[in-house]
């Protein structure tokens, strides 16, 4: 016989945006976190394609939330500059710039360890479908790892499920986003390099791609538009190869959709009793994709503008949002300093704002000047 139960709000992802929200609102509101992966032990899991690089503004994030990151969350090298290579061109520099290097599956399972113990949290737990009853309560359908159904409902549901998100699809179709593919191997590396190589091809993706050093291993990544996807990150690969980067054997390949907002209309905070965070409602940089820190700020402005006694809570979350959706539209007057291919080449033969490397790092054929 399948289960049923009930909560005052259902939150769906236990990211960094839903784990920001139950962590900050679990206390004055009776919240279940619902998550398909495995965030309570050790297991290896697949989560988000991600470079796992902490920006400034996510940095920023987390201090004015009073947290600093544990040590076991850090790996090396610590970062301070960005490699941009254009490869058709050939033409290469070096930017000052300070990240955080980190792992980011460890990240989120710390996040959610913050989550007050008395909130439910079902992880490895698939949410199938999502509908309302004749009261306007939420039903969800469940599936756990064991293949056990079971039905959710809620009173308010939150949708912290990141650019695939059901909650967006089932509740407001008619607010696509543009999306891409995100792809990542994994390689084992016999040497390290202290830079963040941001990689641009037109000729591959409008989007960019990743190189990091991680440990021992090296991360290649890049988003591409959704057809042809594994063959564009081969000739990216390969591109690489041939002008002298080395890349040891495959540790592992995953892949995800990651969004890129290209106006306005694409962010969306929800409506009435259902409401949208991080990447769900867009909040994502259309220049770099990042978008922790977005998934940190929207998590905290809900949960501290959440009131269930208003007659309509998500217009005044969407006011709260204002700031964020405005700096993020502010990102995309960066898009055509970094996605033009004359105006970013003209930029970087330049020298503007460039960092002088007199010492390439062992094993990779930097060539900044």
């Amino acid at each position: 016989m399948e289960s049923f139960f009930d909560t005052e709000i259902a939150v769906l992802g236990a990211g960094p945006a839903g784990a920001t929200f139950a962590r900050l609102a679990g206390e004055k509101h009776a919240l279940t976190v619902i998550d398909r992966r495995c965030l309570t032990n050790n297991e290896t899991t697949l989560g988000k394609c991600c470079g796992g690089l902490l920006s400034p503004d996510a940095q920023r994030a987390l201090a004015s939330q009073g947290l600093t990151l544990p040590l076991d969350v850090l790996v090396s090298p610590q970062i301070f500059a960005v490699h941009v290579m254009d490869l058709p061109s050939g033409t290469q520099q070096a930017y000052s710039r300070s990240y955080v290097n980190l792992d980011r599956q460890k990240l989120d399972r710390w996040l959610v360890s913050c989550i007050p113990r008395h909130v439910p949290l079902l992880d490895q737990t698939v949410c199938l479908h999502i509908s309302q009853d004749q009261q306007g309560r939420f039903l969800l359908r469940l599936k756990d790892r064991g293949g056990e159904s079971s039905l959710l409902r809620a009173r308010y549901l939150v949708g912290a499920d990141g650019a695939a998100s059901l909650v967006r699809r089932t509740f407001f179709p008619n607010r696509p986003i543009r999306q891409y593919v995100a792809v990542q191997e994994l390689y084992q590396a016999d040497s390290v390099s202290p830079f963040f190589g941001a990689l641009f091809d037109p000729q591959l993706t409008d989007c960019y791609g990743w190189l990091i050093s991680k440990g021992q291993q090296l991360f290649l990544g890049a988003a591409f538009p959704k057809d042809k996807v594994s063959s564009r990150f081969t000739q990216l690969r390969q591109k690489l190869e041939q002008i002298g980067y080395r890349f040891g054997a495959r540790l592992a390949r995953e892949g995800c959709l990651v969004s890129r907002p290209a106006g306005p209309f694409d962010f969306c905070t929800g409506s009435g009793r259902v409401l949208l965070l991080g990447e769900a409602a867009g909040f994502v940089s259309p220049s770099s994709l990042q978008g922790i820190s977005y998934a940190l700020d929207s998590g905290a402005i809900l949960a501290e503008a959440l009131d269930l006694e208003t007659h309509d809570p998500a217009a005044k979350y969407h006011r709260a949002t204002l700031a964020l959706r405005r700096q993020l539209l502010g990102k995309l007057l960066k898009c055509p300093f970094l996605y033009q291919p004359a105006i970013r080449r003209a930029l970087m033969g330049s020298g503007i704002f460039s960092l002088p490397v007199s010492q390439a790092p062992t094993g990779l054929p930097w060539k900044c000047r």
